[in-house]
């Protein structure tokens, strides 16, 4: 098994790739929104649920660019933590 180092060389540690909720309620907010998406699919024309789609594919992608700001700024702050702790130990 690779080390923790060699498999964040190698690309094989992708966090966004698990960041599933473990929330009871994600598996229900998601059903409804796919329940949601198909309503309004019936709704619009093929052009305005394009641009909805489209609409939304901006919102994940802003999502997507504060997820990893949480991140980085989590890790930053856990390394912190850590520096502290032993800077207090020596």
């Amino acid at each position: 098994m690779p080390s923790f180092l060699e498999s964040l060389y190698y690309g094989q540690l992708n966090p966004a790739e698990k960041a599933v909720s473990n929330d009871p309620q994600y598996r229900q907010v998601s059903r409804q929104l796919s329940e949601s998406m198909e309503v309004w699919k019936k709704k619009l024309s093929d052009d305005d649920f394009h641009e909805l789609e489209e609409l939304l594919d901006l919102y994940r992608q802003v999502q997507g660019l504060e997820m990893a700001a949480s991140f980085t700024d989590g890790f930053k702050l856990g390394a912190s933590m850590i520096i502290e702790v032993y800077s207090e130990i020596v």
